[in-house]
């Protein structure tokens, strides 16, 4: 379901039939008042339209410039970012879009290395995914299966392991230095992700999940190197965090936490 394109077409909707109400037909039932003398309430639908239209822009509005919702439905991002996590996406940090078309109309920055970011999957653009960035445009990335190393235009990013992961025992929990962020990931003691040199290309970024060896991005064929123009925006801020009361319920301590 494209929620947006429902938004788009119901504000739509309920914008056109109170504009044609206002210009048409409010008109004549003013006029049929006055000979009347009595008072002629408006059509039912168009009450709802004059109801709901308001609400449904505003939140158009919102939801396509400014900030959008969205849950996190696995551990890719792990220790970043948990199954059942909802971040609020900032809409406006790599340019304003058109809400369905996704066409960029204002120009306002570039993903920097390091910024997690929500993007459509190149493979299917009904589906949103979240990585992080970590090859720019014109970049050479090497991911060393063996070592686990991060090398970017033949700079090793510096790593430290820092202790275990409570949800995920069998990995490091390391902290990583990319560009000018500092980070966590996780690195598994038993399987190895895939590895291997990539150069990336004008226009394209080269997105790798935090939770390094259990991640599906740019190291593979269906997501490969990410188009800026599929980008839906920044990842900021953690509003909620929600698992199954059978695993305790919501996580209090993660609400408002910053996504670094």
């Amino acid at each position: 379901m494209d929620f947006a394109l429902i938004l788009v077409a119901a504000t739509g909707v309920s914008g056109l039939i109170w504009l044609v109400d206002m210009l048409v037909f409010a008109p004549k039932r003013r006029s049929l008042e006055a000979v009347r003398d009595r008072y002629q309430p408006d059509p039912l639908v168009v009450e709802y339209a004059k109801s709901f239209f308001p609400v449904l822009f505003l939140v158009l509005v919102l939801r396509s410039f400014v900030f959008e919702p969205f849950r996190i439905p696995s551990g890719s991002m792990m220790p970043t970012l948990l199954t059942g996590d909802f971040i609020f996406v900032n809409k406006f940090s790599y340019g304003l879009r058109l809400p369905v078309l996704n066409t960029k109309i204002v120009d306002i920055g570039e993903a920097k290395r390091g910024d997690v970011v929500v993007f459509r999957y190149p493979s299917d653009t009904s589906v949103n995914y979240i990585k992080r960035v970590v090859g720019l445009p014109g970049d050479t990335v090497n991911y060393s299966a063996a070592t686990k190393q991060l090398t970017i235009n033949g700079e090793s990013m510096d790593m430290a392991i820092v202790g275990s992961f409570a949800d995920e025992p069998e990995a490091n929990l390391v902290r990583e230095q990319l560009g000018e962020v500092e980070h966590e990931v996780l690195l598994s003691r038993i399987r190895s992700g895939r590895g291997g040199e990539y150069m990336v290309p004008e226009g394209h970024y080269f997105l790798m999940g935090d939770n390094r060896d259990n991640s599906q991005d740019s190291r593979y064929s269906d997501v490969g190197f990410v188009s800026e123009k599929l980008f839906v925006g920044k990842a900021e801020v953690i509003w909620m965090s929600w698992r199954a009361f059978s695993e305790g319920g919501p996580r209090w301590g993660r609400i408002g936490s910053s996504i670094n």
